[in-house]
């Protein structure tokens, strides 16, 4: 049994007098239903339809559901609290990502800005993918390398390189390194590293 010293007995009596005198300023320890729960009828989300995802960002790979109505439409994205990695946490960015999908901002059409033009004009996605293939091919063509210079044969591209996204799962890694590889593509780097 520890002996109550003087200066253990001061300490004890100058906590209990503090602690009176807050509670003579009308601090209120009890608990209190919040006045947005008596405004809220309904939950928004009732009956939506919520989607695990991971967040697009950064390479951390929060984990984020997605809440969407009967028709598909988005209407609220926040954090996954069964998520290894965030446990429901997310940054600035991560908690504004419903803004990517609900924004009357964002571009619904594909748009095109020729070399040295300061117009943007409105493109088909066809129009659009065949342009990128047709670029891919023109820069690999150009720098692709079939034999170094003491003749084996290395079958490389050193004209593009590649950055990959966190956002991506395991499957479409595994499918863009397998397109980026048969592309003979050297530099290959991903966000996680950088």
């Amino acid at each position: 049994m520890k002996v109550l010293t003087r200066r253990d007995f001061i300490k004890l009596s100058s906590y209990t007098a503090a602690g009176i005198a807050l509670s003579q300023l009308g601090f209120d320890l009890s608990p209190v239903q919040s006045y947005a729960a008596e405004l809220r009828t309904e939950s928004r989300i009732k009956g939506a339809k919520e989607t695990p995802t991971i967040c697009c960002y950064c390479s951390v790979g929060c984990g984020i559901l997605v809440a969407t109505d009967t028709k598909g439409k988005v209407i609220n994205a926040e954090g996954d609290p069964d998520h290894p990695i965030s446990e429901g946490a997310l940054c600035a960015k991560g908690a504004s990502s419903y803004q990517i999908a609900v924004n009357e901002n964002r571009l619904k059409k594909v748009r095109y800005r020729a070399p040295h033009s300061d117009k943007w004009k409105e493109v088909s996605w066809e129009w659009a993918l065949n342009k990128i293939a047709e670029n891919i091919k023109k820069s690999r063509d150009k720098s692709f390398t079939e034999k170094n210079a003491d003749g084996k044969v290395v079958n490389r591209c050193n004209g593009i390189a590649s950055v990959g996204s966190a956002a991506m799962d395991n499957e479409e890694c595994w499918l863009y390194q397998k397109f980026l590889r048969s592309l003979g593509l050297v530099y290959i780097e991903h966000q996680a590293r950088i």
